[in-house]
């Protein structure tokens, strides 16, 4: 064992100690492995702990010695559990784990260990690995302890002072970053040169990309491709030169991990040579720097960052320690004293200021120093020859002790401050006079203003009046007309049908019937159009190609538009899917072609094209907004008489129309346009007069295809019960309850109402078998949805219909409707509504 230039306390105890009355036996039987472990241990700055053999027998450096207190040094060379008893249970399971050739490491652990006769509280981060023999067998233990007590000081220091300035702070912060990071693990290595064979323990291998599984049996260079590119010459060169010249290795250098993060590591070895001169085995230790590395350099950081901070305040900064002496300092000085902070650094304050102005302060320096705090304005000359006057500051900076160790100044120029002041008091004198005559200047522009705005709001008002009633003048007369139509079909129809009942003629009422009904069904399309502009008619969405949907229209399309005119499909490929309701898209389709055909009376062609968009925010002008994304744009574009901006501009208007009266109701657009807004898209105009015109429509991109519906499709017949089967009818009007309730009965089912939710709630809350509620979703009250949500809690997926006639809260069905759940829409057949009632209940059996 080599023995360093000044020696130690443990390598005299080594020499002194009689081992062959130990477990060890004599120093001159020792293997080579164990000599060599002591060497390291001796040598270490750190302390260490070598348990070596089946008795754990200790040796230990002088750092360890003076953890060990009051056991120092009857424990050298004795066994750890006759040494060590009242720690046997944290170590027992450590022992176990490291002889098995695991590593365990722990962070500041708690001891009581006993200091010159007395109990004194130690945090340790300990490293326990296992030291290994000529055989590769694990043979002893290593055990290094960093002493963290110093770091926990600081780290409650800190938490106590939060009251303390910047650069305390900032200092405080920068000793715990350096404490925290003495604190890495180490790891070892036992190279033997002559079979190549490295042998490192887990943490070492990890660090270096080797598999611990392996880690006795790579050779030297599988543990050098661990080291960075950049790195790897001078790590090799530095094992070279410390085996041939016997130096010792010290090398810093980088690792390059899998994940290509970049971690320090500081190693220190040892080559040892037989008695011939040669090399046969290289040991050592490694410390892993990284996280020193990073905090270094935030300290820097800090460190600049701070400087630039104070240099670009306003006022002096400075720091002078107990000696008076300036040992920080902000750019402001140069601008006072001509002097930079490097030239200040380390000069007293005498030596900056004189000693005339020195004679001024001296008094508020002793009282800083001796822990007052000072605040105290002064006169002071300016580098320029003129004096300003200066608020002065000493802040006291106390040291970890207690003591006052230096303290802080700010100096802020108050010069203008002064000069401010004095022309206030001047500005005083006058200012009750000038603030009369600006306050009556003021109240005449103000009267002026409001009477301005008086009339601008008069005007606005009665433009907006007008306004108002020329839109429901053209809305309500436009309803009346088409309204009273309808109502003069079904009115005169039932009173004919009544006369002939009378008369005793029923047989020949079918024609009047069948007046009333279409009439009936051209006012529920014209609330249907309504609803549609005002967006609040129901929309049933699907998934939908629009490709798709043109060609099954396309028949019906050239029937439409004549033979005068040619139809010609633009569609793109792969065209993005929507989500709309098919039947409004189709009948908006509809719309525009019929649009664009009287818009060519002599003939022309007739365009329909698709394409997938991106729309920007800007790209269109919409009265609404418009949310940026992909959209698919359905185009239906003729080159007839277009229109001029004045009818382009009212083109949307509910009831406007250029045709002659009977051959158009001014709904169409607008309900087109109210179908788009509702969907979340948007529908655009181009026309030219005497080019044609081009109506685009945007539909929202449908991101993820949804499931096709599962309701069983519409036959046109009522199918008849299961047998059992049972319903709830909600509805408050009594001739719809009837109706429904009737149909019901005639279809075999079983068949509650209830006027209201009150009413239903305790039928819905029983044990009485219910199959399906039918609720109208605008009840006094408690409204349908509310009472589907309450049944459900009662009854887990109860199957709900709505029936709506104006649904503002289930305009958007997505959010509405959940599992299990469908809505029809007011007016419908009777046959219609049976065929939903089955079609959520099943197939019939």
């Amino acid at each position: 064992m080599n023995a360093s230039p000044t020696g130690s306390d443990a390598q005299a105890l080594i020499a002194r100690t009689d081992w062959s009355r130990s477990a060890l036996g004599a120093a001159s039987t020792w293997p080579q492995s164990l000599r060599t472990a002591v060497d390291i241990v001796l040598h270490s700055p750190m302390p260490m702990l070598l348990m070596w053999g089946p008795d754990l027998s200790q040796i230990y450096n002088d750092g360890f010695a003076l953890l060990a207190g009051s056991k120092h040094p009857h424990a050298f060379g004795q066994p750890a559990h006759q040494v060590w008893p009242e720690l046997k249970d944290f170590t027992n399971p450590i022992y176990s784990a490291v002889l098995q050739g695991q590593v365990r490491t722990y962070s500041e652990q708690r001891f009581i260990l006993q200091r010159d006769g007395v109990d004194a509280e130690f945090w340790l981060d300990l490293t326990y690995s296992p030291i290994r023999d000529e055989a590769a067998q694990v043979a002893g233990i290593l055990v290094t302890a960093i002493e963290t007590n110093e770091r926990r000081r600081i780290a409650v220091e800190l938490e106590q002072r939060s009251a303390a300035s910047l650069k305390a702070q900032r200092e405080t912060e920068e000793r715990l970053q350096l404490a925290l990071a003495a604190t890495d693990a180490v790891g070892t290595w036992d190279w033997d040169i002559n079979e190549d064979h490295f042998i490192a323990d887990t943490h070492f291998a990890q660090l270096h990309g080797v598999d611990p599984l392996l880690s006795s049996q790579l050779p030297i260079t599988a543990y050098l491709q661990g080291v960075h590119p950049e790195d790897r010459a001078t790590v090799a060169r530095g094992i070279k030169h410390a085996i041939t010249h016997g130096t010792e290795y010290a090398e810093e250098y980088r690792l390059l991990q899998a994940d290509a993060q970049v971690r320090w590591v500081f190693a220190r070895g040892r080559c040892y040579k037989d008695h011939h001169g040669r090399p046969i085995r290289f040991l050592g230790a490694a410390l892993d720097l990284t996280e020193r590395k990073h905090t270094e350099q935030a300290l820097r950081q800090s460190q600049t960052e701070l400087q630039l901070i104070i240099n670009a305040m306003p006022i002096l900064i400075s720091y002078v320690d107990r000696e008076e002496r300036f040992r920080l300092n902000n750019a402001a000085y140069l601008d006072w004293y001509g002097r930079t902070p490097q030239e200040l650094y380390g000069r007293t304050i005498r030596e900056v200021l004189g000693e005339e102005a020195y004679a001024l302060r001296a008094t508020h320096i002793a009282d800083a120093l001796n822990g007052k705090t000072c605040c105290f304005g002064i006169d002071t000359r300016h580098r320029d020859g003129s004096y300003r006057h200066a608020l002065m500051n000493y802040l006291p900076r106390h040291g970890a002790d207690g003591a006052v160790n230096g303290f802080y100044i700010f100096v802020i120029d108050e010069t203008e401050r002064k000069k401010t002041e004095e022309a206030l008091r001047n500005l005083n004198e006058t200012l009750e006079e000038r603030v009369a005559a600006r306050t009556r200047q003021l109240a005449e522009t103000n009267q002026r203003l409001q009477n301005e705005m008086f009339e601008r709001e008069r005007a606005e008002d009665a433009l907006r009046h007008a306004q108002k009633m020329e839109a429901v003048g053209q809305l309500t007369g436009g309803i009346a007309h088409d309204f009273n139509n309808m109502l003069t079909g079904i009115i005169g129809s039932l009173d004919l049908v009544q006369r002939y009942i009378a008369d005793g003629r029923a047989a020949e009422i079918g024609r009047f019937t069948e007046a009333a009904v279409s009439s009936a069904n051209r006012a529920a399309a014209l609330t249907h159009r309504l609803l549609a502009f005002s967006r609040r008619q129901s929309l049933d969405r699907k998934p939908l190609n629009a490709n798709d949907l043109v060609h099954s229209l396309e028949d019906l399309l050239r029937r439409t538009k004549g033979d005068h005119i040619e139809l010609r499909l633009q569609l793109t490929e792969d065209a993005w899917p929507v989500s709309t309701d098919v039947s409004q898209l189709e009948n908006a389709l509809l719309n525009l072609v019929i649009n664009a055909r009287d818009a060519m009376p002599d003939g022309g062609e007739l365009l329909i094209e698709t394409a997938n968009v991106y729309l920007e925010d800007s790209d269109i002008n919409t009265l609404e907004p418009l949310k940026a994304g992909d959209y698919l744009m359905i185009a239906v574009s003729d080159n007839g008489t277009g229109m001029t901006p004045s009818v382009l501009a009212k083109a949307f208007d509910p009831f406007f129309t250029t045709k002659p009266i009977g051959q158009g109701t001014g709904l169409g657009l607008s309900m087109i346009y109210g179908f788009a807004q509702q969907s979340g898209g948007h529908v655009h105009i181009d026309s030219v007069p005497g080019q044609g015109t081009c109506v685009r429509l945007y539909l929202p991109r449908l991101q993820d295809m949804e499931q096709p519906d599962t309701l069983l499709p519409f036959t046109g017949e009522a199918p008849a019960a299961n047998a059992g089967e049972t319903v709830v009818l909600v509805e408050d009007d009594p001739a719809v309850r009837m109706l429904v309730l009737n149909l019901l009965k005639e279809l075999g089912y079983q068949a509650h109402e209830a006027r209201d939710a009150i009413e239903a709630l305790p039928l819905l809350e029983s044990d009485a078998r219910v199959d399906l509620l039918v609720t109208d979703v605008g009840l006094p009250g408690m409204n349908g949805r509310q009472l589907a949500e309450i049944a459900r809690q009662r009854r887990p997926g109860l199957k709900v219909l709505f029936m709506t006639g104006y649904a503002e809260k289930a305009a958007e069905r997505q959010g509405f409707l959940e599992q299990g759940m469908d809505m029809v829409a007011k007016p419908f057949s009777i046959d219609l509504l049976a065929n939903k009632i089955r079609a959520m209940l099943g197939q019939p059996g």
